[in-house]
């Protein structure tokens, strides 16, 4: 048999043109023999027999069996089981089967043409051994691999053994200043997304300016060539308001009624697009929940930039409240069978700055957060996404004591330079520390791995695991808009005088892209599990040219300052000596799903919900009441002409018994601005909610 054909041999044909196959004697010489005893009969009738085979079973093959074959070539093993058909070479990293035979309509690897669904094509680039499935008729199909390394959506991940290699998607559903500037040069008096949202509706091109930008920002074509960089994750940023944004948020102090700007509900269908182009390329999902109301952080990324009122002020617990109810809608739809293994993550609040909200407030929330989920999903190994808690940039040391026994909870931090508040000057492009002398990089690659190797390893041993959600090539702060919009230029940026050069890569040099990228690979060896931030910055309007290009991956890989394979990466801090206190790969049992959940009492005795806040006496704090109906995610609508999908959609929600109502405010309070409420007059009455 053909591999694979279902045809037979061409040589399966009688040995003696003379043997009667019938009877088993041979024919008399001379004799006469009938049609049916002579050759060259049968020979027509093979013949005949093989054009029969050709016109009715060959369709059969090309229209039935061909489009579902990889279902059985390169399914493998099913999520959360330890077989599989990969094994592993010689060097410990992972082969694989072939992958399925390519056809035009459900998979290819390197060299095969993507059909988009505008029509357009692509030629898909992958010299890892990775492929891609799409099959119409099972949209959640996960076959689909990478590279060779890294085990296929439904092949189980083993924390320790396989490593996050991903990038981050910023400024597609969050729109970020120096990451989307044209949006921004385009609308002065914009400095986030509340404003720009406020603008825009003003002019009337709210839905359409931000639905043409979800629609172009980020393509089919970008994430296959994420996956064709030799990535395997990615930690995809989505607002709140992909869930609803609220038409009353309180009063100002001029006593207007405040409603949030934000397109709602929009960006979610094509946040299912995108899960789905991840799912067809084989990579995996950290879904980041960036955007919190109230505001985290105060950043300009976090919605509205200014003040931090979530578990701060006045309104603090108040906005606590509903970001609780948002992530466990979230978790809802991720813990569907649908999703479960394309997003095994889910980071909850994305910086929380603790400097300002305080320990105690934050550890509380995630403690609340923690219950809230696991009492929802159940406890280990595929119940429920694992639970991504951000440091509050205090780095992962101060967390080694925080929730042991707790079910798989992974603690993120967002190593950065550029934010130090030095200047950073010294050069790239020279002689790099340590190592043999042959590399640039200056002091650089040194210091990533001095400075994060052993912080990172130790993290591991003593808390669980620990990822790199954000980290950068910058290594200065320049950078069109990186500091904010009016924070921009030489007399803002720490770097000085001087940064017009690094917002221009057409100048850099060749030692300059050398120096950067083994900067790169030091940080990505000293990181173990990391998440650049971020795949692609848009170009400035005014200079039709990416103006931080230290921040973009594509345009680092693409002119030579990223490295071709991440793998390169691995032994670049023992080369140049740095201190790495190497992590030897062994998680305990409930830190990875098995035996989680029994953590002591004594660990979570100080957590009380709700805690003391800053700026707010919390037991006189409005507060929202648990009496309304929870808003869903819905699912994806398939409508490929001509095709029927046959698989289950799901409706949003994974736990049926999950039936808690949804905070929403209490008639009659008279509540501040849930953004602004900083120094407001607390409400003497009618802001409680019912014991």
């Amino acid at each position: 048999m053909l591999p694979g054909s279902g045809r037979a041999s061409p040589d399966a044909v009688p040995a003696k043109e003379a043997y009667d196959g019938d009877s088993g004697e041979l024919a008399p010489p001379g004799a006469r023999k009938p049609l049916y005893k002579r050759p060259w009969f049968w020979l027509a009738a093979l013949g005949l027999l093989a054009v029969v085979v050709i016109a009715v079973v060959v369709p059969v093959y090309y229209t039935v069996v061909k489009p579902n074959q990889h279902n059985s070539v390169s399914t493998g093993a099913a999520s959360g089981s330890s077989s599989n058909t990969a094994g592993s070479s010689p060097n410990g990293s992972r082969t694989s089967a072939a992958p399925p035979v390519q056809t035009a309509v459900t998979t290819g690897g390197d060299g095969s043409t993507v059909t988009m669904e505008d029509g357009k094509t692509f030629v898909y680039k992958n010299q890892f051994g990775g492929f891609w499935v799409s099959d119409p008729e099972n949209p959640f199909d996960n076959s689909a691999r990478p590279n060779s390394w890294t085990p296929a959506l439904n092949e189980t991940w083993t924390w320790g053994t396989d490593h996050i290699n991903g990038v981050n998607i910023g400024g597609l559903f969050v729109l970020e200043p120096f990451i989307v500037p044209a949006l921004y040069e385009a609308n002065p008096g914009a400095v986030d997304e509340w404003t720009l949202s406020t603008l825009l509706a003003q002019k009337g091109q709210l839905q359409s300016a931000l639905e043409d930008h979800y629609n172009t920002f980020i393509t089919e074509q970008d994430i296959a060539e994420i996956a064709g960089a030799g990535l395997n994750w990615i930690r995809l940023q989505i607002p709140f308001w992909a869930i609803e944004a609220w038409a009353d948020v309180g009063v100002d102090g001029n006593g207007n009624r405040v409603a949030e700007p934000f397109l709602a509900r929009t960006c979610w269908k094509y946040v299912l697009r995108l899960l789905g182009w991840a799912r067809k390329y084989g990579l995996r999902v950290n879904l980041d929940l960036h955007t919190i109301p109230g505001s985290q952080n105060g950043f300009n990324h976090s919605g509205k930039i200014g003040a931090i009122n979530w578990m701060n002020g006045p309104m603090g617990i108040a906005n606590a409240e509903r970001s609780l109810d948002y992530i466990r809608i979230i978790t809802e739809f991720i813990s569907q069978a649908e999703y479960k293994d394309l997003i095994p993550m889910f980071s909850v609040v994305n910086e929380p700055f603790m400097a300002k909200l305080g320990r105690p407030a934050v550890e509380s929330f995630y403690w609340h957060a923690y219950q809230t989920l696991r009492g929802i999903t159940g406890t280990g190994a595929g119940n429920g996404p694992i639970i991504g808690f951000h440091d509050g940039f205090s780095g992962p040391g101060g967390w080694a004591d925080f929730l042991p026994g707790a079910d798989r909870v992974a603690l993120d931090t967002h190593p950065y330079f550029a934010f130090n508040g030095k200047a950073n000057r010294d050069p790239v492009n020279v002689t790099a520390d340590g190592g043999n002398g042959q590399e640039l990089g200056g002091q650089w690659p040194l210091l990533a791995c001095n400075s994060w190797g052993t912080m990172m390893n130790n993290s591991r041993g003593a808390f669980g695991i620990t990822i790199a959600g954000e980290f950068s090539n910058a290594i200065n702060d320049c950078g069109l808009y990186v500091n904010g919009v009016n924070d921009d230029g030489p007399t803002v940026a720490a770097y000085g005088a001087g940064c017009g050069y690094w917002e221009d890569s057409a100048q850099w040099s060749d030692d300059t892209k050398a120096g950067l990228r083994n900067f790169a690979l030091a940080s990505m060896d000293a990181l173990g599990d990391w998440f650049f931030w971020t795949w692609k910055i848009g170009p400035s309007s005014t200079t039709n040219s990416v103006r931080a290009p230290l921040w973009s991956y594509q345009l680092g890989l693409q002119n030579g300052w990223m490295p071709a394979d991440p793998r390169a990466a691995s032994g670049t801090c023992q080369h140049l000596g740095g201190n790495m206190a190497p992590f030897d790969g062994n998680f305990q049992p409930w830190q990875t799903g098995a035996g989680a959940g029994d953590i002591a009492p004594a660990a979570t005795a100080d957590l009380a919900w709700p805690p003391q806040i800053s700026n707010a006496d919390v037991a006189q704090a409005p507060q929202y009441t648990p009496t309304g109906t929870v808003a869903t995610l819905p699912p994806p609508t398939f409508t490929s002409p001509g095709v029927s999908v046959t698989a289950a959609v799901g409706n949003g929600w994974a736990f049926q018994k999950d039936t808690a109502p949804a905070s929403v405010p209490i008639q009659g309070c008279a509540y501040p601005d849930a953004w602004d409420a900083l120094g407001a007059a607390i409400p003497a009455t009618g802001c409680r909610a019912a014991a």
